[in-house]
């Protein structure tokens, strides 16, 4: 391990698919020494997703996944849970996404964890949190995205429900897990002791939808309806020129202003409609409309050019693929191109935080299923033959 804020912490990241893998590669990324423990079969990701050179390395497994070291442990087994206990005992952090019945059945609940490590970090990403009528059912980022109000925003914007094409829900809220970890161990500092946590999906997503779009139902009794109306405007999207699209954001009265004289609408910025944020916010679906219907005559070229003259917010249009190719990315040397011992070469993006007291300089591949099995157990205590007794019983599998 080299650099990182998270240098010296062990995590112990029992997750699969995207939600609690993206928790750990964000703490993986800043040093941590992420153990990830996969059951026999490995991380469903894995296999489910498109795009691999070999069985059971998908591309998007590959990218959720690295600066984690693989461990295969069969907890069903008594010798492969006992040997999971004792990599929690040596960790600082134990993440998971197992539904939490499962995880007390095999006492692997904090308390059970906490009496054999008092200073162990629990953290829990559930679907939905305690207390409340969901709380153990399962649930994927789809679910999620119906439930919290995600879906409803493109039912306001378009007449239609829909989900947004990515798992969206998951990423927010590994990030918050995350997050979430890293206050837990600054606590812990002060007090040395450990805590619990739990990231529930559907509450963190609601709290997502709310804080965007509750708008006059905040106010008790209402002082008028939900949704932001920019947000929620058709034409809140990457809008046509004559020979592709453009994406603008004007949004104070100078860049508003300016925009309109590069449209030729001069006379906009005394509409009573458009000369101020708040009237421009009130009257949003016509605002959008100008906006639209302006930008028809020039190329997206030109109208970069000229925005980027009178300092109004603009971009180009990328496509999913065009972000290989896109300048500023290439600046920052975003996508980069390295060896992977198993799977040849491959582009891996750059770790977008920065620290200026130091980053992770060593980055470990996404893992084999067990590809650090013997080496993980062997750092925790277990001798040759222990480890051996493991892999020869089927509690313990490498590659």
């Amino acid at each position: 391990m080299a650099g990182g804020p998270l240098d010296g912490i062990r995590v112990i990241d029992m997750t699969t698919v995207v939600v609690g893998p993206i928790c750990g590669r964000t703490l993986g990324d800043q040093g941590a020494d992420v153990i990830k423990i996969e059951a026999p079969g490995g991380d469903l990701l894995r296999t489910m997703a498109k795009g691999s050179r070999n069985p059971g390395m998908s591309g998007k497994f590959m990218n959720f996944n690295r600066n984690k070291r693989s461990v295969c442990l069969n907890i069903k087994e008594p010798a492969g849970l006992g040997a999971l206990k004792k990599l929690i005992t040596s960790a600082d952090v134990f993440v998971t996404n197992v539904r939490p019945a499962a995880l007390e059945r095999a006492g692997l609940d904090f308390q059970s964890l906490s009496d054999l490590n008092p200073r162990l970090i629990y953290c829990g990403i559930v679907a939905f949190g305690k207390g409340g009528r969901y709380f153990n059912r399962p649930a994927y980022d789809p679910i999620v995205q119906s439930l919290s109000g995600v879906a409803g925003t493109f039912e306001r914007a378009i007449g239609e429900p829909r989900f947004v094409p990515m798992v969206m829900t998951d990423h927010v809220t590994g990030l918050i897990a995350a997050q979430s970890i890293g206050f837990a161990l600054y606590r812990r500092e002060k007090t040395g002791v450990g805590e619990a946590i739990e990231v529930p999906m559907l509450e963190n997503m609601a709290s997502f939808v709310s804080s965007e779009h509750l708008a006059g139902l905040t106010f008790v009794p209402p002082a008028g309806e939900s949704g932001d109306n920019r947000l929620l405007s058709p034409d809140y999207r990457p809008l046509p020129t004559s020979d592709g699209y453009i994406t603008v954001g004007p949004n104070t009265n100078p860049q508003a202003f300016a925009f309109f004289d590069a449209i030729g609408r001069p006379e906009l910025k005394s509409d009573s409609r458009f000369d101020s944020a708040a009237s421009r916010t009130e009257n949003a679906a016509d605002y959008f409309e100008v906006r639209a219907s302006g930008l028809l005559k020039k190329t997206t070229a030109e109208w970069l050019e000229i925005f980027d003259k009178l300092d109004v917010p603009a971009a180009a249009y990328n496509k999913i693929d065009d972000l290989l190719d896109d300048p500023h990315l290439n600046d920052i040397g975003f996508f980069e191109e390295i060896e992977h011992p198993t799977q040849g070469r491959i582009l891996k993006t750059k770790t977008p935080t920065t620290f200026t007291g130091g980053m992770r300089e060593d980055t470990l591949h996404a893992p084999l299923i067990g590809e650090q099995t013997r080496e993980v157990l062997a750092d925790v205590g277990f001798g040759k033959d222990e480890i051996d007794q493991l892999l020869n019983t089927g509690a313990a599998i490498e590659p």
